[in-house]
Protein backbone atom coordinates (compact mmCIF):
# COMPACT_ATOMS: atom_id res chain seq x y z
CA UNK A 1 0.00 0.00 0.00
CA UNK A 2 1.45 3.24 -0.44
CA UNK A 3 0.84 6.43 2.01
CA UNK A 4 -2.40 7.57 3.24
CA UNK A 5 -4.93 9.41 1.69
CA UNK A 6 -3.66 13.08 1.96
CA UNK A 7 -7.34 15.35 3.04
CA UNK A 8 -7.58 18.85 2.57
CA UNK A 9 -10.04 21.16 4.65
CA UNK A 10 -13.75 20.83 2.52
CA UNK A 11 -13.74 24.64 2.34
CA UNK A 12 -10.73 24.89 0.99
CA UNK A 13 -12.03 23.45 -2.04
CA UNK A 14 -15.57 24.99 -2.59
CA UNK A 15 -17.02 22.48 -0.01
CA UNK A 16 -19.16 22.56 3.11
CA UNK A 17 -17.95 20.06 5.98
CA UNK A 18 -21.04 20.37 7.46
CA UNK A 19 -22.61 18.82 4.83
CA UNK A 20 -20.38 15.93 3.51
CA UNK A 21 -20.36 14.90 7.19
CA UNK A 22 -24.07 14.15 6.39
CA UNK A 23 -22.83 11.06 4.03
CA UNK A 24 -21.85 9.21 6.57
CA UNK A 25 -24.69 9.96 9.24
CA UNK A 26 -27.08 8.44 6.21
CA UNK A 27 -24.76 5.56 5.13
CA UNK A 28 -24.97 4.53 8.62
CA UNK A 29 -28.65 3.52 8.43
CA UNK A 30 -28.18 0.31 6.06
CA UNK A 31 -25.17 -0.77 8.09
CA UNK A 32 -26.72 -0.36 11.38
CA UNK A 33 -29.64 -2.79 9.92
CA UNK A 34 -27.39 -5.46 8.72
CA UNK A 35 -28.07 -4.28 4.55
CA UNK A 36 -24.60 -3.50 4.06
CA UNK A 37 -21.17 -4.96 5.47
CA UNK A 38 -19.81 -1.79 5.34
CA UNK A 39 -19.73 1.64 2.94
CA UNK A 40 -16.37 3.36 1.95
CA UNK A 41 -17.14 7.41 0.29
CA UNK A 42 -14.78 9.71 -1.29
CA UNK A 43 -14.79 13.37 -2.77
CA UNK A 44 -12.08 15.01 -4.22
CA UNK A 45 -12.24 18.58 -6.23
CA UNK A 46 -9.78 20.36 -7.52
CA UNK A 47 -7.35 17.61 -7.37
CA UNK A 48 -7.48 17.29 -3.56
CA UNK A 49 -9.74 14.99 -1.37
CA UNK A 50 -11.90 16.86 1.09
CA UNK A 51 -13.74 13.98 2.71
CA UNK A 52 -12.70 10.37 2.85
CA UNK A 53 -15.44 8.32 5.54
CA UNK A 54 -14.80 4.48 6.01
CA UNK A 55 -17.70 2.55 8.17
CA UNK A 56 -18.34 -0.63 8.27
CA UNK A 57 -16.54 -3.91 8.91
CA UNK A 58 -14.87 -6.54 5.85
CA UNK A 59 -17.79 -8.64 6.43
CA UNK A 60 -21.29 -8.43 7.76
CA UNK A 61 -21.70 -8.10 11.52
CA UNK A 62 -17.88 -8.67 11.68
CA UNK A 63 -15.34 -6.31 14.33
CA UNK A 64 -13.12 -5.19 12.08
CA UNK A 65 -13.79 -2.50 10.51
CA UNK A 66 -12.51 -1.09 6.71
CA UNK A 67 -9.93 0.71 6.43
CA UNK A 68 -8.00 3.09 3.86
CA UNK A 69 -6.14 -0.45 2.27
CA UNK A 70 -9.19 -2.55 1.83
CA UNK A 71 -9.62 -4.50 -0.87
CA UNK A 72 -12.35 -4.67 -2.64
CA UNK A 73 -13.91 -6.85 -5.97
CA UNK A 74 -14.82 -3.94 -8.39
CA UNK A 75 -15.90 -5.82 -10.84
CA UNK A 76 -16.85 -3.97 -14.18
CA UNK A 77 -15.33 -0.86 -12.88
CA UNK A 78 -12.27 -2.69 -14.46
CA UNK A 79 -14.24 -1.90 -18.05
CA UNK A 80 -12.68 1.73 -18.10
CA UNK A 81 -9.55 0.13 -17.14
CA UNK A 82 -9.58 -2.35 -20.20
CA UNK A 83 -10.87 0.71 -22.57
CA UNK A 84 -8.09 3.19 -21.30
CA UNK A 85 -5.63 0.24 -22.30
CA UNK A 86 -6.96 -0.02 -25.79
CA UNK A 87 -7.10 3.47 -26.64
CA UNK A 88 -3.24 3.77 -25.33
CA UNK A 89 -2.49 1.10 -28.46
CA UNK A 90 -5.31 3.54 -30.22
CA UNK A 91 -2.71 6.47 -30.00
CA UNK A 92 -0.14 3.99 -30.90
CA UNK A 93 -1.50 3.31 -34.35
CA UNK A 94 -2.14 -0.10 -33.33
CA UNK A 95 -5.93 -0.67 -32.61
CA UNK A 96 -8.22 1.36 -35.13
CA UNK A 97 -12.20 2.43 -34.10
CA UNK A 98 -13.41 1.48 -37.45
CA UNK A 99 -11.37 -1.72 -37.74
CA UNK A 100 -13.18 -5.23 -37.53
CA UNK A 101 -12.82 -7.49 -34.36
CA UNK A 102 -12.38 -9.93 -36.72
CA UNK A 103 -9.23 -8.14 -37.55
CA UNK A 104 -7.07 -9.33 -34.62
CA UNK A 105 -9.64 -12.58 -33.15
CA UNK A 106 -10.13 -13.84 -36.75
CA UNK A 107 -13.51 -16.25 -35.44
CA UNK A 108 -15.10 -13.27 -35.28
CA UNK A 109 -15.91 -12.99 -39.43
CA UNK A 110 -18.30 -15.92 -39.16
CA UNK A 111 -20.74 -13.89 -36.52
CA UNK A 112 -24.80 -14.80 -36.96
CA UNK A 113 -27.48 -12.79 -35.48
CA UNK A 114 -30.42 -14.44 -33.21
CA UNK A 115 -33.80 -14.43 -35.33
CA UNK A 116 -36.15 -16.91 -34.08
CA UNK A 117 -36.05 -20.39 -32.69
CA UNK A 118 -35.50 -21.87 -29.75
CA UNK A 119 -32.11 -21.81 -27.31
CA UNK A 120 -31.68 -25.47 -27.92
CA UNK A 121 -32.48 -24.49 -31.73
CA UNK A 122 -31.75 -21.17 -32.82
CA UNK A 123 -32.58 -19.47 -35.99
CA UNK A 124 -30.11 -16.97 -37.61
CA UNK A 125 -28.80 -14.82 -40.17
CA UNK A 126 -26.25 -13.06 -41.00
CA UNK A 127 -25.39 -9.32 -39.96
CA UNK A 128 -25.90 -6.77 -41.56
CA UNK A 129 -22.28 -5.32 -40.95
CA UNK A 130 -19.46 -6.88 -39.09
CA UNK A 131 -18.43 -5.69 -35.68
CA UNK A 132 -16.27 -2.91 -35.32
CA UNK A 133 -13.87 -2.70 -32.32
CA UNK A 134 -15.82 0.30 -31.47
CA UNK A 135 -18.91 -1.59 -30.96
CA UNK A 136 -16.85 -3.40 -28.20
CA UNK A 137 -16.19 -0.14 -26.34
CA UNK A 138 -19.89 1.11 -26.83
CA UNK A 139 -21.84 -2.59 -25.89
CA UNK A 140 -23.46 -1.87 -29.18
CA UNK A 141 -21.64 -4.79 -30.42
CA UNK A 142 -24.63 -7.14 -30.12
CA UNK A 143 -22.89 -9.83 -27.50
CA UNK A 144 -24.74 -10.12 -24.06
CA UNK A 145 -24.42 -11.33 -20.77
CA UNK A 146 -25.20 -14.86 -19.05
CA UNK A 147 -26.78 -13.13 -15.76
CA UNK A 148 -29.45 -11.20 -18.28
CA UNK A 149 -32.70 -12.65 -18.82
CA UNK A 150 -33.97 -10.36 -21.16
CA UNK A 151 -33.68 -12.40 -24.49
CA UNK A 152 -33.39 -15.92 -25.62
CA UNK A 153 -29.50 -15.86 -26.48
CA UNK A 154 -28.48 -14.78 -22.89
CA UNK A 155 -30.33 -18.53 -21.83
CA UNK A 156 -27.96 -19.61 -24.85
CA UNK A 157 -24.88 -18.31 -22.65
CA UNK A 158 -25.95 -19.86 -19.87
CA UNK A 159 -26.62 -23.39 -20.92
CA UNK A 160 -23.36 -23.16 -23.20
CA UNK A 161 -21.46 -21.72 -20.09
CA UNK A 162 -20.35 -18.51 -22.08
CA UNK A 163 -19.45 -16.20 -18.65
CA UNK A 164 -15.86 -15.70 -17.58
CA UNK A 165 -16.96 -17.96 -13.83
CA UNK A 166 -17.90 -20.49 -15.40
CA UNK A 167 -15.67 -20.98 -18.63
CA UNK A 168 -12.50 -23.48 -18.79
CA UNK A 169 -9.15 -22.43 -20.85
CA UNK A 170 -8.26 -19.17 -20.78
CA UNK A 171 -9.44 -15.21 -22.67
CA UNK A 172 -8.14 -16.94 -26.05
CA UNK A 173 -10.06 -19.85 -26.05
CA UNK A 174 -13.03 -17.40 -24.71
CA UNK A 175 -13.29 -15.60 -27.15
CA UNK A 176 -13.40 -18.66 -29.99
CA UNK A 177 -16.19 -20.07 -28.06
CA UNK A 178 -18.50 -16.71 -27.92
CA UNK A 179 -18.83 -16.66 -32.19
CA UNK A 180 -20.37 -19.95 -31.34
CA UNK A 181 -23.60 -18.12 -29.60
CA UNK A 182 -25.92 -15.67 -31.72
CA UNK A 183 -25.87 -12.33 -31.52
CA UNK A 184 -28.35 -10.35 -30.08
CA UNK A 185 -28.99 -7.73 -32.47
CA UNK A 186 -26.96 -6.46 -35.85
CA UNK A 187 -23.99 -4.92 -34.57
CA UNK A 188 -24.93 -0.95 -34.23
CA UNK A 189 -28.45 -1.49 -33.86
CA UNK A 190 -29.00 -1.37 -30.07
CA UNK A 191 -27.00 -1.24 -26.93
CA UNK A 192 -26.83 -3.73 -24.88
CA UNK A 193 -24.83 -4.58 -21.77
CA UNK A 194 -22.49 -7.66 -22.81
CA UNK A 195 -19.31 -9.39 -22.55
CA UNK A 196 -18.21 -6.46 -25.18
CA UNK A 197 -15.30 -5.27 -22.91
CA UNK A 198 -13.87 -9.33 -22.67
CA UNK A 199 -13.33 -9.42 -25.97
CA UNK A 200 -11.73 -6.09 -26.33
CA UNK A 201 -9.38 -7.19 -23.32
CA UNK A 202 -8.63 -10.18 -25.90
CA UNK A 203 -7.82 -7.45 -28.66
CA UNK A 204 -5.68 -5.70 -26.27
CA UNK A 205 -3.71 -8.81 -26.07
CA UNK A 206 -3.17 -9.38 -29.77
CA UNK A 207 -2.35 -5.75 -30.56
CA UNK A 208 -0.02 -5.56 -27.62
CA UNK A 209 1.77 -9.22 -27.45
CA UNK A 210 1.06 -8.87 -24.30
CA UNK A 211 -1.40 -10.92 -21.64
CA UNK A 212 -4.06 -8.74 -20.06
CA UNK A 213 -2.61 -8.71 -16.68
CA UNK A 214 0.83 -7.99 -18.13
CA UNK A 215 -0.31 -4.92 -19.81
CA UNK A 216 -2.20 -3.25 -17.00
CA UNK A 217 0.68 -3.85 -14.30
CA UNK A 218 3.34 -2.81 -16.68
CA UNK A 219 1.57 0.16 -18.57
CA UNK A 220 -0.87 1.56 -16.16
CA UNK A 221 -1.21 0.01 -12.82
CA UNK A 222 3.16 0.67 -12.16
CA UNK A 223 3.08 4.10 -14.01
CA UNK A 224 0.14 5.00 -11.49
CA UNK A 225 1.18 3.66 -8.33
CA UNK A 226 -1.36 1.56 -8.28
CA UNK A 227 0.36 -1.41 -6.25
CA UNK A 228 -2.86 -3.24 -4.74
CA UNK A 229 -4.78 -3.34 -8.05
CA UNK A 230 -4.68 -6.97 -9.91
CA UNK A 231 -6.40 -10.14 -11.34
CA UNK A 232 -5.58 -11.80 -7.93
CA UNK A 233 -4.75 -10.72 -4.47
CA UNK A 234 -0.51 -11.10 -3.41
CA UNK A 235 -0.53 -13.49 -0.22
CA UNK A 236 0.94 -10.79 1.67
CA UNK A 237 -2.22 -9.01 1.00
CA UNK A 238 -4.76 -11.53 1.73
CA UNK A 239 -5.68 -10.12 5.01
CA UNK A 240 -6.70 -7.28 3.75
CA UNK A 241 -9.70 -8.44 0.88
CA UNK A 242 -12.99 -8.30 2.97
CA UNK A 243 -16.25 -10.31 1.99
CA UNK A 244 -18.68 -10.39 -0.59
CA UNK A 245 -22.19 -10.79 0.16
CA UNK A 246 -25.44 -11.25 -2.46
CA UNK A 247 -29.04 -9.88 -1.50
CA UNK A 248 -31.85 -12.63 -3.01
CA UNK A 249 -33.94 -9.91 -4.61
CA UNK A 250 -37.24 -11.86 -3.58
CA UNK A 251 -36.72 -12.93 0.01
CA UNK A 252 -34.31 -9.66 0.17
CA UNK A 253 -31.62 -12.31 2.34
CA UNK A 254 -28.20 -11.66 2.06
CA UNK A 255 -26.08 -14.31 1.90
CA UNK A 256 -21.82 -14.79 1.49
CA UNK A 257 -20.77 -14.76 -2.07
CA UNK A 258 -16.82 -15.13 -1.71
CA UNK A 259 -15.08 -15.52 1.72
CA UNK A 260 -12.57 -12.73 3.05
CA UNK A 261 -9.24 -13.14 3.51
CA UNK A 262 -7.27 -16.64 2.40
CA UNK A 263 -10.26 -18.19 1.96
CA UNK A 264 -11.38 -16.26 -1.42
CA UNK A 265 -10.79 -17.30 -4.73
CA UNK A 266 -9.22 -14.29 -5.69
CA UNK A 267 -6.12 -15.39 -4.11
CA UNK A 268 -5.26 -18.12 -6.93
CA UNK A 269 -5.09 -16.73 -10.55
CA UNK A 270 -8.25 -16.59 -12.80
CA UNK A 271 -8.82 -19.34 -15.56
CA UNK A 272 -9.96 -16.36 -17.64
CA UNK A 273 -8.37 -12.79 -17.27
CA UNK A 274 -11.92 -10.22 -17.30
CA UNK A 275 -11.53 -7.10 -18.67
CA UNK A 276 -14.72 -6.61 -17.83
CA UNK A 277 -15.27 -7.57 -14.42
CA UNK A 278 -11.58 -9.55 -12.92
CA UNK A 279 -10.17 -6.97 -11.27
CA UNK A 280 -9.73 -6.28 -7.34
CA UNK A 281 -8.42 -2.94 -6.17
CA UNK A 282 -8.30 -0.20 -3.25
CA UNK A 283 -10.10 3.09 -2.71
CA UNK A 284 -6.85 4.73 -2.67
CA UNK A 285 -5.24 2.91 -5.85
CA UNK A 286 -9.05 3.84 -7.92
CA UNK A 287 -8.49 7.05 -7.38
CA UNK A 288 -4.95 7.41 -8.55
CA UNK A 289 -7.21 6.03 -11.76
CA UNK A 290 -9.72 8.59 -11.67
CA UNK A 291 -7.12 11.34 -10.99
CA UNK A 292 -5.28 10.65 -14.28
CA UNK A 293 -8.63 10.20 -16.03
CA UNK A 294 -9.36 13.82 -14.34
CA UNK A 295 -6.34 15.37 -15.34
CA UNK A 296 -6.71 14.74 -19.19
CA UNK A 297 -4.52 11.25 -19.03
CA UNK A 298 -1.61 12.19 -16.64
CA UNK A 299 -0.88 12.28 -13.35
CA UNK A 300 1.99 13.06 -11.51
CA UNK A 301 4.12 13.46 -14.38
CA UNK A 302 3.37 10.49 -16.16
CA UNK A 303 1.06 10.76 -18.78
CA UNK A 304 -1.04 7.26 -19.84
CA UNK A 305 -3.50 9.37 -22.67
CA UNK A 306 -3.35 12.14 -24.27
CA UNK A 307 -5.77 14.91 -23.19
CA UNK A 308 -7.30 15.46 -26.92
CA UNK A 309 -7.79 11.57 -26.71
CA UNK A 310 -9.56 11.31 -23.27
CA UNK A 311 -11.78 14.26 -24.38
CA UNK A 312 -12.75 12.20 -27.56
CA UNK A 313 -13.72 8.99 -24.54
CA UNK A 314 -15.76 11.63 -22.83
CA UNK A 315 -18.05 12.08 -25.91
CA UNK A 316 -21.04 10.29 -25.97
CA UNK A 317 -20.47 8.32 -29.62
CA UNK A 318 -23.80 6.64 -29.61
CA UNK A 319 -25.11 7.17 -32.93
CA UNK A 320 -27.46 10.02 -33.54
CA UNK A 321 -25.84 11.18 -29.84
CA UNK A 322 -28.93 8.92 -28.36
CA UNK A 323 -28.98 7.41 -24.85
CA UNK A 324 -28.68 4.09 -23.16
CA UNK A 325 -32.38 4.56 -22.61
CA UNK A 326 -33.46 5.07 -26.16
CA UNK A 327 -30.94 2.41 -27.18
CA UNK A 328 -31.18 -0.14 -24.74
CA UNK A 329 -34.81 -1.15 -24.12
CA UNK A 330 -35.01 -2.84 -20.66
CA UNK A 331 -31.16 -3.57 -21.06
CA UNK A 332 -29.29 -3.59 -17.60
CA UNK A 333 -27.09 -1.11 -16.73
CA UNK A 334 -24.86 0.26 -14.19
CA UNK A 335 -26.27 3.54 -13.96
CA UNK A 336 -29.22 5.39 -14.63
CA UNK A 337 -30.28 5.18 -18.69
CA UNK A 338 -32.30 8.07 -18.73
CA UNK A 339 -30.49 11.37 -19.84
CA UNK A 340 -26.98 8.78 -20.41
CA UNK A 341 -25.09 8.48 -23.52
CA UNK A 342 -21.88 6.26 -23.74
CA UNK A 343 -18.64 7.20 -24.61
CA UNK A 344 -15.50 4.80 -25.12
CA UNK A 345 -15.57 3.15 -21.69
CA UNK A 346 -18.26 4.47 -19.28
CA UNK A 347 -21.37 5.99 -19.25
CA UNK A 348 -21.95 9.74 -20.20
CA UNK A 349 -23.96 12.30 -19.26
CA UNK A 350 -26.21 13.85 -21.82
CA UNK A 351 -29.42 15.50 -20.30
CA UNK A 352 -28.98 16.43 -16.42
CA UNK A 353 -32.80 17.09 -15.86
CA UNK A 354 -33.49 13.41 -17.23
CA UNK A 355 -30.87 11.53 -14.60
CA UNK A 356 -33.48 13.23 -12.00
CA UNK A 357 -29.98 13.93 -10.42
CA UNK A 358 -27.66 17.05 -9.71
CA UNK A 359 -25.09 16.80 -12.04
CA UNK A 360 -23.08 18.46 -15.02
CA UNK A 361 -23.65 17.63 -18.83
CA UNK A 362 -20.22 15.36 -19.76
CA UNK A 363 -19.94 14.20 -16.41
CA UNK A 364 -19.01 9.81 -16.81
CA UNK A 365 -19.53 6.99 -14.71
CA UNK A 366 -19.35 3.11 -13.83
CA UNK A 367 -20.00 0.97 -11.40
CA UNK A 368 -19.26 -2.63 -10.57
CA UNK A 369 -21.84 -5.77 -10.11
CA UNK A 370 -20.48 -5.72 -5.90
CA UNK A 371 -22.02 -1.76 -5.51
CA UNK A 372 -18.97 -0.28 -6.20
CA UNK A 373 -19.32 3.24 -8.34
CA UNK A 374 -17.30 6.31 -9.30
CA UNK A 375 -17.90 9.48 -11.35
CA UNK A 376 -15.95 12.11 -12.66
CA UNK A 377 -17.48 15.95 -13.16
CA UNK A 378 -15.11 17.67 -15.52
CA UNK A 379 -17.52 20.88 -15.13
CA UNK A 380 -17.22 21.01 -11.06
CA UNK A 381 -13.31 19.50 -11.31
CA UNK A 382 -15.16 16.63 -9.09
CA UNK A 383 -14.11 12.75 -8.32
CA UNK A 384 -16.34 10.39 -6.14
CA UNK A 385 -16.18 6.87 -5.36
CA UNK A 386 -18.26 5.05 -3.12
CA UNK A 387 -16.94 0.74 -2.16
CA UNK A 388 -18.89 -1.74 -0.41
CA UNK A 389 -19.82 -5.32 -1.44
CA UNK A 390 -22.96 -6.32 -2.04
CA UNK A 391 -24.70 -7.67 -5.51
CA UNK A 392 -26.38 -6.51 -7.27
CA UNK A 393 -25.61 -3.39 -7.76
CA UNK A 394 -29.17 -2.69 -7.91
CA UNK A 395 -30.09 -3.73 -4.37
CA UNK A 396 -30.30 -0.37 -2.88
CA UNK A 397 -30.66 3.12 -4.61
CA UNK A 398 -26.84 4.00 -2.96
CA UNK A 399 -25.35 5.49 -6.11
CA UNK A 400 -28.20 8.06 -6.25
CA UNK A 401 -28.20 8.84 -2.84
CA UNK A 402 -24.58 9.74 -2.49
CA UNK A 403 -24.73 11.86 -5.57
CA UNK A 404 -27.44 13.98 -3.85
CA UNK A 405 -25.19 14.01 -0.71
CA UNK A 406 -22.06 15.35 -2.84
CA UNK A 407 -23.56 17.81 -5.20
CA UNK A 408 -25.78 19.57 -1.91
CA UNK A 409 -21.96 19.84 -0.19
CA UNK A 410 -20.96 22.46 -2.98
CA UNK A 411 -20.55 25.95 -1.93
CA UNK A 412 -18.59 27.67 -5.24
Amino acid sequence: MIAGIEQVQPGAVGLSAERLARIPDYFAGYIDRGKLPCVAALVARRGKVAHLSLQGATELGGARGISEDTIYRIYSMTKPVTSVAAMMLFEEGAIRLDHEVSRYIPEFADLRVWDGGTVDAPVTRAPDRPMLVRDLFLHTSGLSYAFLFQHPVDAFYRKNKLDHSRHVGGLEAFCREIVKAPLVFSPGDRWNYSISIDVLGRVVEVASGMTLDRFFAERIFAPLGMVDTGFTVRPDNARRLMACYARDPTTGKITQSDPKGGESSYNHPPNLLSGGGGLVSTIGDYLRFCMMLARGGELEGVRILSPKTLAFMRMNHLPGGRTIAEMGDKTFSETRMEGSGFGLGWAVTTDVIATTQPGSAGAFSWGGMASTFFWIDPVEDLIAIQMTQLMPSGAYPIRPQLQQLVYAAIEG
